[in-house]
């Protein structure tokens, strides 16, 4: 093998995979990563990447990219994972692998490589992508093959080998972070009986620390897309950032959950998406004024598949493709306006409009109106109630079940 393209990041894990490879594999090593807007961790990525063996490495923006062909779908789509998880990392594994196959075609590699470890769900998010954007690709997995079996052990490679890693053995949380949300696992985490500590945190304030008054936020969407905050356009980037930080300071968006990998075992997790939480508050609000009953409940349901396909690594999948296509018709009329509240950690949407709103408030008032006779509705419940009075009517003829006597 010449060449191969890793996915890197800088963490501890891809940062002792460079030497791993020149070791074991005796071959040159590309190191990729991708800005998906992870701040100020990318500042040192390039030379450490070098210094660590790497003959090259790519650093490439995608953070608007990730923001409007990753994040706004998922978000149209209302998808949650186990109704806590708003996908952060999942969705963002195929745009990665999509662009380390780009890589090793220019480059010529035979071979992509990646850090994910063989009890997670990122190794099937990265391999089914690039199986479905090259199969001729050969894929190889570190974690599912070296005799390294902790990250204490990964700590120890990289002291070994001269390689400064982010992480400690004291402090040791495995962290994932792009522009829609941060990650936190491992060390105590691990243990479901304990509370996340306060210091953890990276993108929010403790909700008990946050201001003692309100914040207010309007989103206005277009077809299901964010575009503006307090009436002021913004663009995609710009607006998530914001809301980010409002979020943020407000202690909103911080969620802990035991979640069941794909790979069949439970793991915990918590995550930080002050932005995401409240789009997804505004824009379920939004479509509850502009979509019927119908096409609502119906996305609902299939939200939860969508869900699931997304966390699957299932991106570039046919059945998400035709998903994505209903997801787009429904979005037509989802454009208007959405008031936010954010306090304490709290999440609430408290005002809509929209010009394609589906409430009348001519005929839900109690007052009288023209549109809509009371005495229509004898006739609807009847015919409604039409198979109960049958199967009643059946019961009582036949025995099974006897009219109970007057009083």
């Amino acid at each position: 093998m010449e060449k191969a393209v890793l996915a890197y990041s800088g963490g501890l894990d891809t940062s002792i995979i460079i030497p791993w490879l020149k070791e074991n594999y005796g071959c040159e090593v590309i190191a990729f990563c991708a800005d998906l807007g992870q701040g100020e961790e990318l500042d040192p990525v390039k030379e450490k990447a070098i210094k660590s063996g790497a003959s090259k490495i790519y650093v490439e923006d995608l953070v608007e990219e990730f923001v409007t062909q990753y994040c706004w779908p998922v978000l149209k789509a209302g998808a949650v994972y186990e109704k806590k998880y708003l996908l952060g990392t999942s969705f963002a594994r195929p745009l990665i692998a999509k662009k380390l196959v780009e890589i090793a075609e220019k480059e010529g590699a035979s071979a992509i490589c990646h850090g994910a470890t063989g009890k997670g769900n990122d190794q099937v998010r990265f391999e089914l992508g690039i199986k479905a954007l090259n199969p001729r690709l050969k894929v190889i997995a570190p974690w599912r093959e070296w005799n390294i079996r902790s990250r204490e052990d990964a700590i120890e490679y990289a002291a070994a080998h001269d390689i400064e890693v982010p992480v400690t053995k004291e402090k040791i949380y495995s962290r994932d972070r792009n522009l829609w949300h941060i990650s936190h696992e491992g060390g105590l985490l691990e243990d479901p009986a304990n509370e996340r500590p306060d210091d953890l945190l990276m993108l929010t304030v403790a909700p008990e620390k946050a201001p003692d008054q309100p914040t207010y936020v309007e989103v206005g969407f277009e077809q299901g897309t964010p575009v503006s905050l307090n009436g002021q356009p913004y663009g995609p980037v710009q607006l998530l950032t914001e809301l980010n930080r409002l979020g943020g300071a407000n202690g909103v968006g911080i969620v802990s959950i035991v979640e069941n990998r794909l790979v069949g075992m439970k793991s915990r997790g918590i995550y930080e998406t002050p932005g995401g939480t409240i789009l997804y508050a505004a824009h379920e609000e939004l479509e509850r004024l502009t979509l019927d009953r119908r096409t609502l409940q119906f996305k609902e349901q299939m939200a939860v598949k969508y869900a699931e396909l997304v966390y699957d690594g299932n991106w570039f999948s046919p059945l998400k493709k035709a998903m994505d296509a209903f997801v787009e018709e429904t979005q037509k009329n989802v454009t208007g306006t959405v008031r936010v509240k954010l306090y304490k950690g709290n999440c609430e949407a408290v005002a809509s409009t929209s010009p394609y709103s589906l409430h009348s408030e001519e005929l839900a008032t109690f007052s009288a109106d023209e549109i809509y006779s009371h005495r229509d509705a004898e006739g609807f419940i009847n015919l409604f109630g039409l198979p109960l009075q049958v199967q009643a009517l059946m019961e009582h003829r036949t025995g099974l079940k006897q009219p109970k006597a007057e009083a």
